[in-house]
């Protein structure tokens, strides 16, 4: 069924690469704790094609990357969490589009939800540091649920949540993972082009469409 066929009446949203351009926090809490451990940093492109699977994913990829021993994975973390909370949103910008976006979801009744393999700890101070916070129902972070996004099972415990059947929810997300975890979970998908898909391309991901903006996403839906 074409996008403009559905009747939707929520939205599971990713957060990194879809609302807002996280890699300069990630650049400096990592750079900071790769410090503390004697090693030197990873370059923002390093940290671009691989974000998107979790925190947990993207300190042991690092940790590889840089040589260290993954037995310094339990002391990365701590220094990690704690310099990543001190600069949460300081290196972060919102992308264009996305405030305008989120209130058209919400002008159109859809009810929402913040879906993002980030820990909850990080997500919920970063969006309200960002003032995106009241637009969400919910926000659920990488370890709200027992596995994380490809997995659909998130997405399944979210629909459940806002009460939402999984096909009239759309997930809005900017990588293959969130398209995955959409079509696993019987949820419409629209990703956003200029996010952080791991280095491939967008439209090979495997969306029901792409979208430039956030603030495209309503009319697409509505158009005949």
């Amino acid at each position: 069924m074409p996008l403009s066929g559905r009747d939707i009446r929520a939205a599971i949203v990713d957060l990194d690469g879809t609302l807002v351009d996280t890699v300069g926090d990630f650049e400096v809490a990592l750079a900071r704790a790769l410090a503390d451990l004697g090693y030197a940093p990873v370059t923002r492109e390093f940290i671009r094609v691989t974000v998107g699977k979790g925190s947990e994913h993207l300190l042991r990829c690092t940790l590889a990357q840089v040589g260290a021993p993954a037995a310094l994975y339990d002391a990365a973390w701590r220094r990690y969490q704690h310099h990543y909370l001190a600069v949460n949103g300081e290196h972060a910008t919102v992308f264009p589009g996305v405030p305008e976006g989120l209130r058209a979801m919400r002008t159109a009744g859809w009810r929402l939800a913040c879906l993002t393999n980030k820990p909850t700890a990080f997500a919920r101070p970063l969006l309200a540091t960002k003032g995106l916070d009241a637009f969400f129902d919910h926000t659920f972070g990488g370890d709200a649920f027992a596995r994380k996004k490809p997995d659909p099972l998130p997405l399944v415990e979210t629909c459940r949540i806002l009460g939402s059947a999984p096909a009239a929810t759309l997930m809005v997300g900017d990588s293959g993972n969130d398209a995955a975890a959409a079509r696993a979970a019987g949820c419409p998908v629209v990703l956003v082009s200029y996010g952080y898909n791991h280095g491939e391309p967008i439209a090979a991901a495997g969306a029901d469409a792409v979208v430039d903006r956030l603030d495209q996403v309503v009319p697409l839906l509505q158009r005949r």
